[in-house]
């Protein structure tokens, strides 16, 4: 049978460079489907869909909040056409109630090990309105490598280089942060998966630059330390939300191909200056993550926090403003206390201010939030920052070719050429 997999366009933040990275929901989903399914995958962002197309079902996975209309818009066009379509994905399960209202059938939880059933449901004529496994978790060992044959790696190149590919060593979360769902989606438990899993499908990655897309790498110490001594050898450049503050962790992160993380900046003080400082002494680099109107920002703590971010000298800085998502504490005080302004989904791209802040008009914080970005970005453009990130690794990469072309030159010398085998 062929589906018909589609990721619904979204719009980037307001000043950010535009590119964009494979998705790793819809190539994790496509991982659990049986083999006799036939996978065209469209990335709306990228490609246009051909809505003359007739699959025999149409998947429509979403990440994000401000991708749930155009996901409703995609479905009414197929099924007014009679074909049926299933939603899943992250903003799925924050849109659970109305998205049901343009689908056949929502899938809610994590597919490992369920999609054989749903599959057959469809084939025998009678797939669910609604398949729930939030928070019934599958076993995490079952975790295979996400299926990215179904990507066309070229649409995902930035001006002719090659991007980073997503993938995650564990699933869940200790934290629960106020702005966001984790918790909800994934649950209050660390769920990591086992080293030879992840190795085997960083290994099986045809590309050198890697994105851990796991909420957090710092929520078990030895875990996260037997992680980045089995990542040693592979030689891979890899990103990822914060790691361990821990001058053992830094050491074995920088050794296993740190490249830089995503540090979330909340205030200025020396704990946070410390944190980017001892990222730099390890040779990685950061992206601040800043997040605009929570309660106990004025506009001076504002304009304080983007002088301290140019002090500090982070990498690259994403700012964002508070968003409250359903499902998250920031929705159920705002809500509860009427201060949100919009419940029109488009509006949610975090880059526009949809609620009362506390401290100063709504206007005022989005003249703040454009401040940001212009007086971080205004002696070096953002495009020139992420070539200087850029050119780090470059020269990474290079010293590891280096050094296995002078090792197999030794090896060459002192015992032939029949010394050397593939694995040198």
């Amino acid at each position: 049978m062929k589906l018909k997999l589609i990721y619904p366009k979204w719009c980037k933040l307001e000043g950010q460079t535009e590119f964009h990275l494979p998705p790793h929901g819809p190539v994790v989903f496509a991982a659990t489907l049986p083999e006799e399914v036939d996978v065209d995958f469209v990335d709306e962002n990228l490609v246009p869909i051909d809505f003359e197309d007739s699959p025999d079902l149409v998947g429509i996975s979403m990440m994000l909040t401000s991708q749930i209309k155009r996901g409703w818009e995609i479905a009414d066009r197929f099924r007014a056409r009679g074909i049926k379509v299933i939603f899943g994905g992250i903003a799925t399960m924050l849109h659970d109630e109305e998205t049901m209202l343009h689908a056949d059938s929502v899938f809610l939880g994590e597919a490992e090990g369920r999609m054989d059933g749903v599959i057959d449901d469809f084939k025998k004529g009678r797939l669910q309105q609604r398949y729930d496994y939030l928070l019934d978790f599958p076993p995490i060992e079952s975790l295979g490598p996400a299926r990215r044959s179904i990507l066309t790696r070229e649409l995902y190149y930035h001006k002719g280089m090659q991007m980073v590919d997503l993938i995650h060593a564990s699933r869940g979360g200790r934290f629960s942060c106020y702005p966001c769902c984790v918790s909800f989606l994934g649950g209050r438990s660390f769920r990591p998966r086992p080293y030879d899993r992840v190795i085997e499908e960083m290994a099986g990655i045809d590309n050198n630059r890697l994105f851990l897309v796991d909420n957090s790498l710092a929520q078990n110490k030895a875990w996260e330390l037997g992680l980045f001594r089995e990542m040693i050898p592979l030689k891979k450049k890899w990103c990822c939300h914060p790691i361990e503050d821990d001058d053992e962790v830094l050491d074995l992160a920088a050794q296993a191909g740190a490249w830089y993380v995503y540090q979330a900046i909340f205030d200025t003080s020396d704990t946070i200056r410390n944190r980017i400082r001892r990222y730099h002494d390890h040779g990685i680099g950061v992206e601040g993550t800043i997040l605009l109107g929570l309660d106990h920002q004025t506009e001076d703590d504002i304009k304080r926090l983007i002088d301290f971010l140019l002090e500090v000298e982070l990498d690259l800085a994403e700012f964002t403003v508070l968003t409250p998502f359903p499902h998250t504490r920031a929705f159920e005080d705002l809500h509860r206390e009427g201060r949100i302004m919009s419940y029109d989904w488009n509006d949610y791209t975090c880059d526009r201010v949809i609620f009362q802040p506390k401290h100063m008009t709504p206007q005022r914080l989005q003249e703040l939030y454009h401040e940001a970005w212009n007086a971080f970005y205004k002696e070096e453009p953002q495009n020139y920052k992420m070539f200087k990130l850029l050119k780090k690794v470059i020269v990474k990469e290079k010293a590891d070719n280096t050094f296995r072309h002078r090792r197999r030159d030794l090896i060459s010398h002192t015992f032939g050429k029949e010394g050397i085998t593939k694995n040198d």
